[in-house]
């Protein structure tokens, strides 16, 4: 029997057909057709590692006095089943590779920008923009198509909503884009949910999160597209430089629905040349550019200050009018009850007069007297109801009064702050008026400049052209030179 140092895996090994030897050296052929048993590129390596160095020994049987049959050849066929997707010059690879580079250009961009410009970002900023485009593509490619009703529906909304079910503080994020009203369609709830993300600061752990579990991508995704492949893992690592921005991005008044993602690539194309000699003035002019959004942004601010002290001012006039009406009421009311006081105190003054005589004239006369009594107590309590009606209302008079002082001294004060607020105004306007001017000779010393370089340009190739043809004459002169030295020394030899 054979006495073998190493022996050849069992199957895997051809391909379709592979070959395996039993105890008695017999080789039989089998079917193997499973993607699972076919080798890994490390056990590629390792395989080949171990066929250039095993030491494979047959022994001879006992018994017999036949040489020992030549060692058997052992011929093995490696393929991988992935060859196809891997091969570099796939269309597929290509796509992969280009929207994994465009995604490191856009997001190196953004950092750069943003870190340069030292604020919070916005939704018109244009590399965040392109950023956001460039991620779309990402997510959108190798998506299978779901044929509706009314036509295929290609939308990574469903496989961002898996990130709920695997990271539950996402779910957050899910509500808030499910609650906005102007989302419609899945595309517009995606493209939402990434701004979201990316305001969270937890877009790379997200998608690290889905790229992870391939076996719940593969029902949104083909087996070769980006997020199912090793470039998906390279975007989401990338996407972790993106911590250190801060953004704010409002997206009530956008639509996300019928936004057309298209790339520009002009961002990324740099012209070193034209860069190196402008670039004090783009920076004078982005400096002034900057101060004039500041200025614009303030003045906004000031404006909706303006409007809404006008409005209080107007609400104050119109409760000032009001609380005068009723001062005027009141003060109506207040001469009326002091005429009914006057009358009550002359009606009872009289009647207390004439309850004397009719005491003094009918001093017998005991009921009558008592009725009199409780008339007087009466009318008594009536004119102590009526004293103190009217002291209450001297009491409100004199605290609408009060108030009514105190709401002129407070609408003074807002017109003083009204009137110092529209000339701080206009001076900001001042100041907006004077840096678009700046930003007006700016434009026109850069483009002075640029005519200059131009006009300098032009003079070199015409000094260019020039010391070429000094050059061509200088040759045809040392070769009219060399022509009469050739000639001199043959009429040299002749007079010798």
């Amino acid at each position: 029997m054979a006495d073998k140092e190493l022996s050849a895996p069992r199957s895997s090994l051809s391909g379709s057909r592979g070959s395996s030897s039993d105890e008695n050296g017999h080789r039989h052929r089998h079917r193997d057709d499973s993607p699972d048993e076919t080798l890994s590129p490390t056990s590629v390596i390792y395989f080949k590692e171990a066929l250039s160095t095993a030491n494979v020994r047959f022994g001879k049987p006992a018994g017999s006095s036949m040489s020992p049959p030549p060692p058997r050849k052992y011929e093995f066929h490696i393929e991988r089943v992935d060859s196809k997707r891997k091969n570099p010059k796939d269309p597929i690879t290509i796509e992969r590779l280009n929207l994994m580079n465009m995604a490191k250009l856009s997001i190196k961009g953004l950092i750069e920008s943003a870190l340069n410009l030292g604020r919070t970002l916005d939704s018109d900023y244009a590399p965040l923009q392109q950023f956001f485009v460039v991620m779309e593509h990402c997510l959108k490619h190798g998506l299978k198509t779901k044929k509706t009703f009314l036509g295929q529906n290609k939308s990574f909304w469903g496989a961002l909503e898996l990130v709920e079910k695997l990271t539950p503080e996402a779910g957050e994020i899910t509500a808030s884009v499910k609650d906005l009203p102007g989302l419609k369609t899945p595309l517009g709830r995606g493209r939402a949910w990434l701004r979201l993300a990316l305001m969270q600061k937890k877009l790379s752990d997200y998608m690290k999160t889905i790229i992870n579990r391939k076996d719940l991508l593969s029902e949104f995704y083909e087996p070769n597209a980006l997020m199912m492949e090793e470039e998906g893992a390279v975007i989401a690592g990338l996407l972790v430089g993106l911590n250190v921005i801060d953004a704010n991005l409002c997206m009530k008044g956008e639509d996300l629905d019928s936004q057309v993602g298209v790339i520009d690539f002009s961002m990324y194309l740099k012209d070193g040349g034209h860069s190196s000699k402008s670039a004090e003035g783009d920076g004078q002019i982005t400096a002034i550019l900057d101060q004039k959004n500041y200025v614009e942004e303030l003045n906004r601010h000031l404006s909706a200050s303006v409007n809404n002290l006008q409005a209080k001012v107007d609400a104050l006039e119109k409760s000032n009018t009001k609380l005068t009406e009723e001062l005027a009421v009141a003060n109506n009311r207040i001469i009326t009850l002091q005429e009914d006081v006057e009358r009550v105190k002359e009606e009872s003054s009289f009647q207390l007069e004439s309850n004397r005589k009719a005491l003094r004239s009918d001093s017998a006369d005991g009921p009558a007297l008592g009725e009199t009594r409780k008339q007087l107590k009466e009318e008594t309590l009536l004119r102590l109801d009526v004293e103190k009606e009217l002291e209450v209302q001297i009491g409100m008079k004199q605290e609408m009064e009060l108030s009514m002082k105190m709401l002129e001294k407070d609408v003074c004060e807002k017109q003083d702050a009204l009137a110092e607020l529209r000339q701080q105004l206009d001076d900001m306007r001042l100041i907006n008026q004077q840096l678009s001017h700046k930003s007006q000779s700016a434009d026109s010393s850069s483009k002075q400049k640029s005519d200059a370089v131009a006009r300098l340009e032009d003079k070199i190739s015409q000094m260019s052209s020039t010391i070429r043809q000094l050059e061509n004459s200088e040759k045809h002169l040392v070769k009219q030179a060399r022509n009469l030295n050739s000639a001199a020394g043959k009429l040299l030899q002749l007079k010798q």
